[in-house]
């Protein structure tokens, strides 16, 4: 990489921290960091990067851990750009990694005699994009590397990849959403005719279709803001794509991603509480007492 990486492109007027610099910024944008403390060495001067919060998909964690860096020490070249990979590590499962590779510049802020670093991202692994749920993921069931791709268009801000991705996705998975519903209604006792309903939806061939077939309404504990979250994904994806900026294309889609999530949750609580529940019942009925005998009238 030349030294033009500090490019035409400007940093953020507002330095940000290492941790919002690798965990929540897209590569190839350059950034102003704050970078702390820094601190001479023999190989000039250097900064200690922070542990990081990210989420753990080992099968041990699954769930938000610390990663600490294997070399948590960056050397800062001053008038040029110095590149790393920084290595991360999960704390708790000693397993799951990310890699960060990074080129960064030591400068002095002309506004204050502050030291701020120059930073570009120039990639990560596992690819940058936030962590999806697992009962999302159940959902999308195989489109689940279009909706990572969704996922990673939305986060770098390509509003059209990111609608288009998640109409796919959508569109491919609509008997799959159908299909999770309806065990959600058949375990709440809906009744026969949302049932019918949604099994004539899956007779169609794509999504807007097959909800315009679903009249009757769909569980209370499904609704989100009071609103049947099919109809919302239906007027969704009824917008055309080619009359729409990218910015409005990527309001769409990240209206979709939320709405398409809360859905997936709701479902999986729904199901899991009606099941505690009917266990709960079973158990307390074990020990129901015989009924008391009535007292006889002297």
């Amino acid at each position: 990489m030349s030294e033009t990486v500090s490019g035409k492109a400007q940093p953020k007027e507002e330095p940000i921290t290492w941790e919002e610099f690798l965990t929540s910024m897209p590569p190839g944008r350059v950034y102003s960091i704050n970078a702390g403390e820094i601190f001479p060495s023999a190989n000039g001067p250097a900064v200690l990067v922070s542990t990081l919060k990210l989420f753990c998909d080992s099968e041990h964690c699954s769930k938000i851990c610390f990663f600490d860096s294997s070399d948590p020490t960056v050397y800062l070249g001053a008038d040029k750009f110095e590149k790393k990979f920084i290595t991360y590590f999960c704390r708790h499962c000693k397993k799951t990694s990310r890699i960060f590779a990074v080129a960064v510049r030591w400068e002095k802020d002309s506004k204050s005699s502050a030291k701020t670093l120059t930073a570009v991202k120039l990639g990560e692994w596992p690819p940058f994009g936030p962590h999806t749920p697992t009962k999302v993921n159940a959902l999308i069931g195989s489109d689940r590397e279009l909706y990572f791709n969704g996922r990673r268009s939305e986060a770098l801000g390509m509003g059209i990849g990111a609608l288009t991705y998640y109409r796919r996705v959508v569109e491919n998975q609509k008997n799959r959403i159908i299909d999770e519903i309806t065990k959600v209604c058949t375990t709440l006792n809906a009744g026969t005719e949302i049932l019918t309903e949604l099994e004539a939806a899956k007779r169609e061939i794509r999504f807007t279709a097959a909800v315009d077939k679903i009249k009757a309404a769909i569980p209370q504990v499904l609704l989100i803001n009071g609103q049947n979250p099919l109809t919302l994904l239906h007027g969704a994806l009824s917008e055309g794509v080619h009359d729409k900026t990218d910015g409005e294309c990527l309001e769409i889609a990240m209206s979709i991603r939320i709405v398409l999530s809360e859905l997936a949750e709701r479902m999986a609580i729904a199901v899991k509480d009606e099941s505690e529940l009917s266990s709960a019942v079973k158990n307390l009925l074990k020990f129901r007492q015989p009924p008391v005998a009535p007292i006889s009238k002297q």
